[in-house]
């Protein structure tokens, strides 16, 4: 419809700019006509686009233009001239003043458009009131929030959105409103519930605003659905009294505890009293903590993890002879069977060394140094620690510099071992652990071992090299808390050292730097 319109409005301002530019050519000296000129570009204010302005007026201002042209009779030139001129000056006044009302309306209009968006489109109701508690205008989100349908409350009065039970107090309450007007925010420090359609009532916060037309006074309210915070609240609060009641338990227990803790105290006290007393009983507990230094220390030994990697290469590699059956699988039975014998070897070898951990402060555990192929020492290595890691769990090897190095092999191979496992045990199933080898120029063997691991804590690392202790977020994890200790006792007997860098849940990187032994 508003199509057709236009194309009416074109048409007729077509046919009283045609009209007008033959009555001109046909009256010259009545400038009149030009009127008919400007309502035709006046009238496109009706047409939406400029461009319909901007034509007329060029038009106008040709016609306007080649009527100076025409004869004039009973005029001399100077005044056609002054005639048109003012003529040509209303034609293009006329054709800013429509582009400029053209201009401001669509102003207002796209102003308008973004009020209703706003109105249409806001998540939280919006209720329009007049001074007698009538409802005016609701939005979508109102009708959704009260579960009516369409234009079903306009008209009828705001009480049917109160429960019934607050009538009366409501009713007083919007009278002193509209005697008293004011913005009023969100929840305003009272609890509100709002009645939906069928009955059912609900939380909510509600902020007022006014404004007067026409000396009527008009409410909006603003109206938010609650219902969810509140429930978060009442659980808050539960919560709350449940933690009063815990920590008024706990409070109690810690009564209980330091009395027991006093009497304990006492009676320590006493013991120390009769401890003083007797010599000779200081003399027996001395002793005996001796004797638990020296099981410590044999503990320490057997139960060493070390002793694990050896064990599992046995095991597995004898579980696999017996699926060599055939004689042309000789030569792997005999690989399994090095492999037997050189774990049976390295496991005396271990035996050995953690039952002399008490002559190795004593220093006479030495190093012995022999040549050795770096490359084929890192894979010895990983063939050997391949067979304990975890499932999906892969050893990386990668070597750089001189293929031989002198030092102590077995102490060498002692320190991956540790480090090895303890990287597995301490990473993931499926992650990757990096043994890296470097030869310096300096003739410095760098060897250094990374996982993916859990990670140690900064307050944990300072202390990560003493026998028995063991990260706080290993406690759960099996072990005794030697394999850090013995991979720095097994370093400095290779004038070497040790260093860490981890950080918690991000993985470990053990760097052991050992010298070439001299005179080999």
């Amino acid at each position: 419809m508003f199509k057709e319109k236009s194309t009416h409005v074109l048409l007729f301002c077509s046919i009283v700019t045609i009209a007008s530019a033959v009555l001109q050519y046909l009256n010259p000296s009545m400038s009149f006509f030009d009127g008919g000129l400007i309502t035709a570009i006046l009238l496109t204010i009706f047409l939406n686009k400029d461009g319909y302005t901007h034509l007329f007026g060029a038009i106008s201002a040709i016609l306007v233009l080649v009527a100076a042209f025409y004869p004039h009779e009973g005029m001399d030139r100077q005044q056609v001239i002054l005639q048109h001129l003012f003529s040509l000056i209303v034609v293009v006044m006329a054709t800013i003043f429509v582009l400029y009302v053209k201009r401001l309306y669509r102003n207002i209009e796209s102003d308008q458009q973004q009020v209703t968006a706003l109105f249409e489109h806001a998540t939280e109701g919006i209720i329009l009131t007049n001074d007698k508690g009538q409802i005016i205008l609701l939005n979508p989100a109102a009708y959704r929030l009260f579960e009516y349908e369409q234009n079903e409350l306009p008209g009828k009065s705001i009480d049917v959105l109160i429960p019934q039970r607050f009538h009366h107090s409501h009713v007083s309450d919007r009278e002193g409103f509209y005697k008293h007007p004011g913005n009023r925010t969100m929840g305003h420090g009272r609890d509100l519930f709002a009645r939906k359609k069928d009955g059912h009532e609900f939380p909510v916060e509600v902020s007022l605003s006014y404004y007067r037309q026409k000396n009527t006074l008009f409410v909006i309210a603003f109206v938010v659905d609650i219902t969810q915070r509140k429930q978060s609240e009442k659980e808050l609060l539960s919560r709350q009294q449940q933690l009063e009641r815990i920590s008024l338990e706990v409070r109690k227990m810690n009564t209980e505890l330091e009395t027991k803790v006093e009497q304990r105290t006492l009676i320590l006290r006493e013991a120390l009293k009769e401890l003083e007393k007797s010599q000779e009983e200081l003399s027996e507990a001395l002793s005996k903590e001796k004797e638990l230094n020296e099981i410590k220390s044999r503990f320490v030994s057997m139960a060493s993890h070390e002793f694990r990697t050896p064990l599992s290469t046995i095991l597995s590699s004898a579980a696999l002879l017996g699926k060599y059956t055939q004689t042309e699988e000789q030569d792997k039975r005999d690989r399994h069977i090095r492999r037997i014998k050189d774990s049976v070897k390295h496991l005396n070898d271990l035996l050995e060394d953690f039952l002399s951990l008490g002559r190795l402060e004593e220093g006479k555990i030495m190093a012995d140094p022999t040549v050795f192929s770096v490359k084929d020492f890192l894979e010895e290595v990983e063939e050997e620690m391949r067979t304990i890691t975890k499932p999906g769990q892969e050893i990386r090897c990668h070597c750089v510099g001189e293929g031989s190095f002198v030092s102590d092999k077995r102490l060498l191979k002692n320190i991956l071992i540790n480090l090895i496992s303890n990287a597995s045990k301490f990473s993931p199933d499926g992650a990757e652990i990096r043994l890296d080898a470097d030869v310096t120029e300096a003739g410095t063997l760098r060897l250094s071992v990374k996982d993916q691991g859990i990670g140690i804590s900064e307050e944990d690392q300072q202390h990560l090299f003493s026998s028995f202790f063991r990260g706080g977020n290993a406690l759960n994890i099996e072990g005794t808390g030697l394999g850090l200790h013995i991979v720095a006792r097994y370093a400095q007997l290779l004038g070497g050292n040790v260093k860490l860098e981890s950080r918690l849940n991000e993985g470990t990187t053990i760097t052991v730097e050992v010298p070439a032994a001299p005179g080999v």
